[in-house]
């Protein structure tokens, strides 16, 4: 034991500049520091013998104090059962200074303290990573788990429910980035995520709400929750006579959803005005017949070339298994924002091109668009910020299948997902991102059991082109083979633009089909320039009085 450690003593906690924490960094009479939090040591100014990797600081030796007396805390309206539970007493340091003690046990043995003084100072003694405060009390496996920053927050949610469900708090309590926090629930992950449903009720500060998002990334797909409190946090809101606010709170937390996971049941105020520019039945007859349906847990492929129009199927087919299938779909368009997507599943619902102009409907009209597609939690959309690579696709799919329990998921397109990759990365090209993101895709299909379908686009043949009618075929999948192998269905679309009597018209054809083994032409899909819908029966509307809508890929 070094004697420079073991003659000095501590005269206060404060931040540390390694870690963030606020707390955690000792400093001592003969002017050494000792992080609790992080173990980093500082030498004192002057003094000789600098430590170094071969020669480390020691930790200052500091024994537990004896439990001091279980009593009420008035100012914070606690009991005196409360603090007993907790083990959190009132009582002297080595000095005879009045203190707060919260004791840390482990079967049932005493191992760590948390000393609270009265300017907020605090003093960590035996076990520096004893686990969560609390946790001795509760067996794992419970439904639910109430996780605070501090002791005095812990005690009050205990409290508020009768000193019987599950509560504990930070060890270290939470610094500017959370890493402190995650520390300690890492820890203790494995209690943690022994429950079913876990809420994280820090402190309502930016710190609070860091640490919130990121100790939920440590549980699993929608076991995490975060509450919202009315005051800064459980005792402040217990002190003004809101404690059943707190309560409430607990039970009204909201799942944590990564960033870019929006319900399209919040978009109406930015769609609603008009800005500058078991197997389901796919809803065409003939594709039916060669495809026996559309399944979950099976990954489709539909592909064509530039412009023949591979969102607007899948927009049809996404649409139609959300309003006349009743099924959940997630719908990540990564070449549209999640504004154009909404209102192209309006218009599909009003039976007009809603991203072109809003004819003569009145708001009203648009609004119960809104809620027959938008509503009722059933779609979900991905805001993708521009944020599109392949890793952070995959974990946005997996969410969606998971946490939102969606039966069917649509990524277009796929080139895009591996686009930014590519660009930064000269040792991986498009080909084996495509492989890697393909097989990652085949992966989550297999375990969510979610139908997923995927747009791809195709190599330009020689001679004529796709956009001028070219049969499609599996050798012409852009970037990767894996596409054609890994796929259960792929569907071609073919359409000539330059047709002027045909060019209106898409040819559906089944180019692999692992259910059935049925292939080639699967129908005609005809585009109604007046309703922007597409038909597998040629049905003529005329152009509406607002005049043509033009031209489009669809």
């Amino acid at each position: 034991m070094d004697d420079h450690a073991e003659d000095s003593a501590l005269m206060f906690k404060g931040p540390c500049d390694e870690c963030g924490s606020s707390d955690a960094n000792a400093v001592y009479t003969d002017g050494h520091t000792y992080c609790f939090s992080c173990d980093t040591y500082g030498k004192a100014e002057g003094a000789e013998g600098a430590y170094t990797e071969s020669r480390p600081a020691p930790r200052p030796k500091l024994d537990l104090l004896r439990t001091g007396e279980f009593r009420s805390l008035g100012k914070r309206r606690l009991t005196d059962e409360t603090c007993r539970k907790f083990n959190y007493s009132v009582g002297e340091d080595w000095k005879g200074n009045t203190v707060q003690i919260a004791g840390f046990k482990r079967e049932g043995k005493l191992i760590a303290q948390k000393v609270r003084y009265p300017n907020k100072e605090f003093v960590h003694l035996g076990e520096q990573k004893p686990g969560l405060w609390g946790q001795h009390l509760w067996k794992p496996g419970g439904k639910m788990l109430v996780i605070t920053e501090g002791e005095i927050d812990c005690m009050t949610m205990s409290q508020l429910q009768g000193n019987k469900w599950p509560v504990v708090s930070l060890p270290n309590g939470v610094d500017k980035k959370g890493k402190s926090a995650v520390r300690a629930i890492q820890q203790s992950l494995e209690f943690v995520t022994s429950f079913e449903k876990v809420i994280f009720m820090f402190d309502m500060d930016e710190p609070g709400r860091i640490a919130s998002t990121e100790c939920s990334k440590l549980c699993k797909p929608g076991q995490a929750f975060i509450a919202d409190l009315p005051l800064k946090d459980p005792n402040e809101c217990h002190v003004a006579g809101r404690g059943k606010e707190v309560v409430e709170a607990m039970w009204n937390a909201k799942p944590y959803r990564p960033d870019g996971i929006v319900s399209a049941g919040d978009l109406w105020e930015r769609v609603k005005a008009p800005k500058e520019n078991h197997a389901q039945e796919y809803p065409w007859a003939e594709l039916n017949k060669k495809t026996w349906g559309n399944r979950k847990g099976e990954l489709v492929v539909w592909t064509a070339g530039s412009g023949v129009g591979k969102s607007a199927v899948v927009r049809e087919v996404f649409f139609d298994l959300l309003r006349n299938k009743g099924q959940k779909v997630g719908m990540i368009m990564l070449e549209e924002n999640i504004e154009r997507t909404t209102l192209g599943m309006m218009g599909i619902e009003i039976n007009h091109p809603l991203h072109l102009d809003r004819g003569y409907f009145t708001e009203e009209q648009l609004h119960d668009a809104f809620k027959a597609t938008s509503g009722g939690d059933h779609l979900w959309l991905y805001d993708h910020f521009g944020s599109t690579t392949a890793g952070n696709l995959l974990d946005r799919i997996r969410y969606l299948a998971t946490s939102c329990e969606c039966d069917y998921i649509v990524l277009d397109h796929i080139s895009i997902a591996v686009s930014d990759a590519s660009a930064n990365d000269t040792d991986l090209d498009e080909r084996r991102l495509i492989d890697m993101l393909m097989t990652k895709m085949r992966s989550l299909v297999e375990e969510t059991g979610a139908g997923l379908h995927v747009v791809s686009h195709l190599k330009r043949p020689p001679g004529v082109g796709h956009e001028e009618g070219a049969m499609t075929s599996l050798s012409q999948l852009r970037g990767s083979h894996a596409i054609a192998q890994l796929s259960d269905i792929v569907i071609g679309l073919e359409r000539n633009q330059q047709d002027e009597d045909h060019r209106n018209e898409t040819i559906l054809r089944v180019l692999k089909n692992r259910f059935s083994g049925e292939t080639g032409e699967a129908g005609i899909l005809y585009y109604d320039q007046s309703t922007g819908r597409l038909n597998d029966t040629f049905k003529p509307t005329p152009i509406p009085a607002t005049g043509p809508v033009g031209d489009s890929d669809y």
